[in-house]
């Protein structure tokens, strides 16, 4: 924000001065001509807010479409048996998500002023809009939230029971995850780089910009526990340890779901600024939209990275080129990148990219080793991706882009390779420690009880079935152009689930 064209006492005198004594009213005219300053102050400080929030908003929608991306590629990496409940799942995160955040999820996150653990105002959006929030932040970060929760519905996929998607979607919404973002993003948490009282953590911080932390490993960690509760899928292990893939049935879906994805990463890391009217130096070309532009910049070019380097590497080890191991290398690189988006030059992105895609690959590996099962890969992708983004972030941040992006504390701590010190390195240790184990205290004992309540899993015959049969009426698709009359006709009958846990 521009200063304010007011003139002061000292200011109107000399204009009315400057206007000599032959004008009649020389005081008049002078308090005239600064009126009109005011005027014209008053309309820019409008246009800035109008800018700044349909920038959030645009930024917004660009989130929100991801949801469509996340339910594209879910749908295209489960057998078509399973296709509507996976979709579902999604609209559900979303619906539900929405409820929650709005209740009590936004105001655990952002709720100021408060203590460093939690908020504690704006439950329901009351006192909203005010000086520092708007509507608009509210929906951002609404996106944000669901975003968490998709990333855990595709490690359980498959093999939940529909009630069990409805608490742990609701419980992630509107209060594990709010209470991570308040940590590192709020101005009142405990380890947030733009905190606004006291001590920063290790004198920076936690630069965890649009979330590899906060949004990514919080919904991988959940989902790793959640599936690592329910056991492999039916089939995925076969006797004797050796290891069956249970392909996904629409390569088309999971491109198309890739595709949306990278489209909507653009409102997630850019849009993290939150505003574009912000200039360093005024009446200079180079100001927080070029940082934008670089954040889109460095975001492609991880994901790209990420994206080659899985084709190759995947190439080399299995023989094939295979499209969905690309969609996953490219989205485990934008995860990745999220944290250190703003902070890192483009040349460092394609490290970061390329360093996402080895790990990828080692997580996938292990996951089979000690037989675990992730339909999406989303713990691997989004957990083991999102702390290889944290560390990075450590590493390759420089000090002029951290010290443009959190302005007003002189001599911040910055990359260890960039000669900053360890002290950000300390700092993002300390964020993985403490993401791990908090939605460890918090969504592993909600799968556990859910899992003893016989919430969780749902029995062997509809798993073998597809949940679509069983729990939803019947399938995605119609396998043929026939007339009612020259189909082939089946009882459908429901199905009641059992208390046979299948075995592992």
């Amino acid at each position: 924000m521009a200063a304010a064209l007011n003139c002061t006492a000292d200011q109107l005198s000399q204009l009315a001065q400057f206007l000599g004594s032959n004008t009649t009213n020389a005081a008049g005219a002078a308090a005239l001509i600064c009126d009109q300053f005011s005027v014209v102050s008053s309309k820019y400080s409008d246009a800035t807010f109008a800018i700044d929030t349909t920038y959030l908003l645009f930024s917004a929608y660009l989130v929100f479409s991801m949801q469509l991306g996340f339910a594209m590629l879910c749908a295209g990496s489960v057998r078509a048996k399973n296709t509507m409940n996976i979709m579902l799942t999604n609209v559900l995160d979303a619906a539900a998500g929405g409820l929650f955040y709005y209740l009590f999820g936004f105001a655990f996150a952002f709720g100021t002023p408060s203590n460093g653990f939690i908020g504690r105002q704006f439950f329901g959006l009351d006192q909203i809009p005010s000086q520092n929030f708007d509507y608009s932040l509210f929906l951002y970060q609404w996106a944000f939230a669901i975003a968490a929760a998709g990333i855990t519905s595709g490690s359980i996929a498959e093999r939940t029971q529909f009630v069990a998607y409805l608490i742990y979607s609701s419980f992630l919404t509107g209060f594990v995850y709010p209470v991570v973002s308040h940590w590192f993003w709020s101005g009142d948490g405990w380890a947030a780089a733009a905190k606004t009282d006291g001590d920063l953590l290790f004198g920076s911080g936690v630069i965890d910009f649009a979330g590899s932390g906060v949004v990514h490993m919080v919904g991988g960690i959940a989902g790793l526990w959640g599936a690592l509760i329910e056991g492999p899928r039916i089939g995925r292990f076969g006797n004797g340890g050796r290891t069956v893939a249970l392909r996904g049935h629409s390569a088309s879906l999971v491109v198309l779901g890739t595709f949306m994805l990278w489209f909507g990463w653009y409102g997630f890391n850019p849009g993290s600024f939150t505003k574009i009217l912000s200039s360093y130096n005024s009446g200079n070309y180079y100001g927080q939209w070029s940082a934008v532009g670089r954040t889109a910049v460095t975001t492609t070019l991880a994901g790209c990275t990420a994206a080659l380097t899985t084709l190759f590497g995947k190439r080399i080890l299995s023989g094939h080129w295979n499209v969905t191991d690309v969609c996953n290398g490219l989205l485990g690189g934008f995860a990745a990148i999220t944290a250190g988006c703003s902070v890192v030059e483009p040349w460092a992105a394609i490290i970061c990219g390329f360093v996402a895609a080895v790990v990828l690959i080692s997580c996938n590996k292990l996951a089979e080793k000690v037989k675990y099962d992730d339909p999406l890969e989303a713990a691997q992708l989004h957990g083991g991706c999102g702390a290889w983004g944290i560390i990075f972030t450590a590493l390759f941040a420089t000090e002029k882009y951290v010290n443009e992006v959190y302005p007003g504390k002189p001599g911040r701590p910055y990359g260890l390779f960039m000669g900053g010190g360890g002290r950000l390195l300390g700092a993002h240790v300390i964020q993985i420690l403490v993401i791990v184990g908090w939605v460890s205290a918090t969504m592993g004992p909600l799968f556990f009880i859910l899992h003893k309540l016989k919430l969780l899993r749902i029995s062997a015959e509809d798993e073998m079935a597809g949940m679509d049969l069983t729990r939803h009426g019947g399938f995605a698709y119609a396998y043929d152009d026939q007339d009612d009359s020259q189909k082939h006709t089946f009882q459908l009958r429901k199905i009641e689930p059992n208390n046979t846990t299948p075995p592992n």
